[in-house]
């Protein structure tokens, strides 16, 4: 460690931002940012800015772009009409200095990159990919993380996140990188004529694209939106899309900037409900009916709702309900409801969402968490045609409506979503009214996740040591629920009175679930990208003070088994 320590402060070609920042590390910190490397995982890469190899910073955008371009070569070896890279970024501190570092890096290699001049959002991203027919595609985002995160996202040539097969050849070919030190751009790759800039002429066509997904553009749109990209890539494109389809929109003017520190907001995560905040205040001042809220790099999106005078926060299982609702009904109404249509969600996504979809007939298949399993899912179903995409969506906010982009997409949500507040509103509902309605049809749930924050390099240990526990000493009982089932996605097997089979249909991945005796379940998975050890929760109660009390016994009890 010490002697990795000494050769970066030695390197002649490093920034002289990096080169002050090793100068003044505390033992403790030399410990943490070269004790490791930073991990490349199923995701890409998500960590801390900083010096060292165990930090994002220019030299280890360079390791993990030469691993990409592993990926890119076979690609094009096989493919040959898939070229280049398309390269975008949204708006955290070095976003822009890393694209362009990725996009140095592919043209040593004599690979082209079509980049960004200015922040786009991931769904624009996977677009552009698609639209260029590149070989792939680098996104530069840590999503909703901190300001002190940034991240390295890559993407195959359908526009969609890397699956394990393909992302295990890109780790493969970092690992085998000795020394990220030796990795060289000089002046004149940054003047390489392989560097070529997007034109606005690709924002003209996904906007359109968007646009053209409205099932209702006759509705009366006579409803005000509060909308808030908490300084990210959501803004302009967002209130553009609304605007150019009738919609009044009230920017949260001091959250609409681009500001890397989001000086103006408590939170850029749309899962908490402080980043909500100045956008309800707007909300009131203005008597607005739906506050939406989009993350930094614009893929996931919330929503606040004015109901009977005050304003609601939907969790991420709770749109999905509402949005599934809204697009089954409406296709069936005008008779665009095809047979063998298919929602995709994932394993920790709530039981009610499904029971909507089969309420129409409509089939959910779970998938792993991580869109790119939902992106992989339509790809196969767009070759054989055996079924027909209706939505994607994650309980984490992500949603997607239409498959021209293969991630999630907030502004297709954000329209589809203000399109159903609209056409309810003409019924004299709220989405909230809605969201009542469905708990009537189909029964009360409480869905949550705890996150259990623990960082660096002793938390990601604990993080391990809980998930080996929780396999060493399998669940009986949870709080006052019998564990009936119980699936281990890592050896992918199911355990089910005291019988163990084969878990299908899954890749290997480092998750828990336990089925409890009254329709109700618990998750438990190590984020991916995040310091956390996420804990989902699926309740089922009589009423809903009912699943929210059992909650708390289940809760409480995870709780004592992880400490």
């Amino acid at each position: 460690m010490n002697n990795r320590y000494e050769a970066w402060k030695k390197h002649a070609v490093l920034d002289s931002h990096t080169q002050s920042q090793l100068l003044h590390l505390t033992p403790q910190e030399i410990e943490e940012c070269f004790g490791a490397d930073v991990e490349f995982g199923t995701a890409g890469m998500r960590g801390l800015l900083g010096p060292g190899p165990n930090r994002l910073n220019l030299v280890t955008i360079r390791k993990a772009t030469v691993g990409f371009v592993t990926y890119i070569k076979h690609i094009q070896s096989t493919q040959e009409h898939l070229q280049g890279v398309a390269i975008a970024y949204d708006n955290r501190y070095m976003s822009k200095e890393f694209a362009y570092e990725a996009a140095a890096t592919l043209a040593i290699y004599g690979i082209t990159s079509y980049v960004y001049e200015s922040l786009r959002s991931t769904p624009q991203l996977s677009f552009t990919v698609r639209e260029l027919h590149c070989a792939g595609g680098i996104m530069i985002t840590a999503s909703h993380n901190p300001k002190e995160y940034n991240g390295f996202k890559v993407y195959d040539y359908t526009g969609c996140q890397l699956v394990p097969h393909d992302i295990d050849m890109v780790i493969k070919a970092i690992g085998n990188i000795q020394d990220e030190l030796a990795i060289v751009v000089a002046d004149h790759h940054y003047l390489s004529p392989l560097i070529r800039k997007v034109d606005e002429s690709i924002d003209k066509l996904y906007q359109k694209k968007v646009m053209d997904i409205a099932l209702r553009p006759e509705v009366n749109k006579d409803i005000k939106i509060v909308f808030t990209s908490v300084h990210g890539a959501g803004f302009p494109v967002v209130p553009e899309v609304l605007e150019h389809s009738g919609y009044t929109i009230i920017n949260v003017e001091d959250q609409i900037i681009h500001d890397p520190a989001f000086s103006n907001t408590k939170s850029p995560n749309p899962e908490e409900a402080i980043a909500y905040e100045r956008a309800i205040e707007v909300g009131k001042e203005n008597d607005a009916h739906l506050l939406l809220c989009t993350d930094p790099d614009a893929d996931r999106m919330g929503v606040v709702v004015k109901h009977k005078g005050e304003y609601q926060l939907l969790s991420g299982n709770q749109t999905g309900a509402v949005l599934i609702e809204y697009l089954l009904s409406t296709l069936k109404e005008k008779h665009l409801l095809k047979e063998k249509s298919v929602i995709f969600n994932t394993i920790v996504t709530s039981d009610l969402p499904q029971m909507v979809a089969e309420h129409y007939g409509v089939e959910v298949e779970k998938t792993l968490t991580g869109f790119k399993f939902i992106g992989e899912k339509i790809e196969a179903y767009s070759k054989t045609k055996e079924k027909h995409f209706v939505l994607g969506f994650e309980e984490s906010y992500g949603y997607l409506v239409e498959p021209f982009v293969r991630d999630k997409d907030a502004v297709q949500a954000c329209l589809i979503l203000a399109e159903a507040a609209a056409y309810y509103a003409t019924h004299h509902k709220t989405l909230v009214d809605v969201l009542n309605e469905l708990t009537i049809r189909h029964g009360y749930y409480h869905d949550t996740q705890v996150s259990l924050t623990l960082k660096g390099l002793e938390g990601n240990a604990r993080i391990k040591g809980i998930m080996q526990g929780l396999r060493a000493q399998p669940l009986t009982h949870i709080g006052p629920l019998k564990v009936i089932k119980s699936q281990d996605y890592l050896s992918l097997t199911e355990t089910k009175d005291g019988v163990t089979s084969p878990l299908v249909g899954f890749v290997n991945a480092d998750v828990l679930k336990y089925f409890l005796d009254n329709g109700s379940w618990v998750a438990v998975r190590p984020s991916g990208t995040e310091p956390k050890c996420k804990f989902y929760y699926c309740v089922k109660g009589e009423n809903q003070l009912d699943a929210e009390q059992l909650f708390e016994q289940l809760q409480s009890s995870m709780a004592s088994v992880v400490s």
